[in-house]
């Protein structure tokens, strides 16, 4: 290290600390600092309890992120032939949107650059679900996503190292420390790498219920008023939609399985609160990109969505026609009485989905790509006793004890249903 520090972080520790606001100099410097070692992990980590104890303003959480995506690489698709839309979700159970909804939205010519991850714990990570496909490949380069855009108008690839790394540092520091709920932090996470990948307009999925990060709706809704605060004042069209993720979303929990499923739906078919959930996204990115007066639903039934699908799959190696891994093991649950299934909570089954092999516990672990869960009825379904409520996939029988326990409790059959509320619960943004 040599040369003089602009600032001391622990003078900034004790202006959040005690209330202060930081301004954008000090921001800035901080961020850069982490980033070149120079604040300490254990700093940083006083500086995000400040954050979570005591808050951000709109003005410090937009410098933030700013900061975060100065930190790396920024991509630029203003010399496509294409307007582009990006959506993000907060995550949950079942939460297969972005394969539905890629191809979907580039049926109507905008193009979808979605830079995914891969999942960490019981919610599933999109790139997880596309490596069930045989062949498909997630890291590109960013003359192949180009390239790829521009041809098909759709790609689902992993967001590179050079993006946003301020993020990935701190990302790692927050989960350690107790900091993740803090939601200026959640915001310039999510936004950092959204802005850095240089979309003009984005939509976000903010999920609130027991299968979401965002356990209550108004929780949700306070970030997705700062997620969209930061996009539009950094001159991104930005929208967000609060979606309910009490239920698991669709009928399957998994990888392979959330792929047919997904395939399903742009055949036309699928459960419901899928199409619903992948139409109203699309909606709102089209219109956001200019693109209004367009039946959106009918692009899922007359084959142009599925052309778009099987178009960018195969261009990242993948086979639309390949077979998707199957587990070698099964266990079925059936209903125990006659009556109505009152409630599915989505955490628990999330769990059971994971401890079947869907996720993971540690970066490194690996998914078990044909583990997971299907259901055979949501809450509001009647059944009648030895009528089966759920199968359970693995490829070790002795996985199922576990995933039992998981979800004991966790539904019911009785008379009545448990009202979560609407599939979408409001909108926020212009």
């Amino acid at each position: 290290m040599s040369g003089i520090e602009k600032f001391d972080a622990v003078d900034l520790i004790k202006a959040k600390r005690d209330a202060g606001e930081l301004s954008t100099d000090e921001i800035r410097w901080l961020v850069d600092a982490y980033v070149r070692g120079v604040v300490a992990d254990e700093q940083m980590s006083a500086m995000t309890m400040a954050i979570l104890i005591r808050g951000m303003n709109r003005r410090e959480t937009n410098d933030l992120t700013a900061a975060m995506v100065a930190s790396g690489e920024r991509l630029d698709f203003s010399g496509l032939s294409w307007p582009t839309a990006d959506k993000h979700s907060t995550g949950g159970v079942g939460d297969k949107i972005t394969l539905p909804l890629a191809p979907l939205v580039a049926s109507f010519g905008v193009a979808v650059p979605q830079l995914s991850g891969r999942g960490l714990g019981h919610t599933g990570g999109t790139l997880d679900k596309f490596e069930s496909i045989p062949g498909w490949r997630a890291n590109l380069t960013n003359a192949e996503m180009h390239a790829q855009l521009e041809k098909v108008g759709a790609v689902v690839c992993a967001a590179g190292t050079g993006l946003a790394p301020a993020d990935r540092k701190l990302y790692a520091l927050r989960d350690t420390t107790g900091t993740v709920e803090a939601i200026p932090l959640i915001a310039s996470s999510i936004m950092s790498k959204k802005l850095a990948e240089g979309t003009g307009v984005l939509v976000l999925d903010v999920k609130f219920g027991n299968g979401a990060f965002m356990s209550t709706l108004e929780r949700a809704r306070e970030l997705a008023e700062v997620l969209v605060g930061i996009g539009t004042d950094s001159g991104v069209k930005t929208r967000a939609v609060l979606s309910n993720m009490n239920t698991p979303l669709g009928l399957a929990i998994g990888n392979a399985n959330e792929v047919r499923e997904s395939v399903e739906v742009l055949a036309g078919g699928g459960p419901s609160d899928v199409v619903d959930l992948t139409v109203t996204l699309a909606e709102h990115m089209l219109e956001l990109a200019g693109v209004t007066g367009v039946d959106v639903r009918a692009n899922l039934s007359n084959g142009k969505a599925m052309d778009v699908w099987r178009a960018m799959v195969s261009a990242q190696g993948g086979d639309p026609d390949g077979a998707l891994p199957v587990a070698s093991e099964t266990h079925v649950v059936t209903a125990d009485r006659d009556g109505v299934i009152t409630h599915m909570d989505a955490l628990p089954f999330g769990i059971g989905a994971w401890r079947m092999g869907a996720g993971r516990a540690r970066k490194e672990d690996l998914v078990v790509h044909a583990a997971g869960i299907d259901l055979h009825v949501k809450p509001g379904d009647r059944v009648k006793a030895g009528d089966p409520v759920f199968t359970l996939s693995a490829n070790d029988s002795a996985r199922f004890e576990r995933a039992l326990e998981a979800v004991d409790g966790a539904w019911g059959i009785g008379d009545t249903v448990v009202d979560h509320g609407p599939l979408i619960a409001g909108i926020i943004g212009a």
